[in-house]
């Protein structure tokens, strides 16, 4: 078993949409996001309630992100296996995670794949 602080994935950013959401951020938002983006390249088993599948894709995650009363989702996906790449991001506002939002993400893990 790997130990807690050894980088077992690697984390890559597609393009600039996840950094473009990153810099509008507070310190203290920021300061989280990068907290869980840390737990989940030395966790070895993630927990649910920072990384989760969407239903109904076909491998696309959201990394779950809350500081505050805000809420935070970062899509991402796998490749390679231990390779998490990152690609929209946005505050969530509701209970359910905007439709458009998810189309957003389906397209930007095509583009990633097709230009690989």
């Amino acid at each position: 078993m790997e130990k807690v602080g050894e980088k077992l994935r690697d984390i890559l950013f597609f393009e600039s949409y996840f950094e473009d959401f990153f810099v509008q951020q507070k310190p203290k938002v920021k300061e989280k996001i990068i907290w869980t983006l840390e737990l989940l390249q030395e966790l070895p088993v993630i927990p649910s309630q920072y990384l989760k599948h969407i239903h109904g894709t076909d491998g696309l995650y959201e990394i779950r992100v809350q500081y505050g009363g805000d809420i935070f989702r970062i899509f991402s996906f796998f490749d390679d296996g231990q390779l998490i790449v990152l690609i929209n991001a946005f505050q969530k506002k509701t209970q359910k995670l905007p439709r458009r939002e998810i189309i957003r993400a389906i397209q930007l893990k095509k583009d990633y794949e097709k230009n690989r």
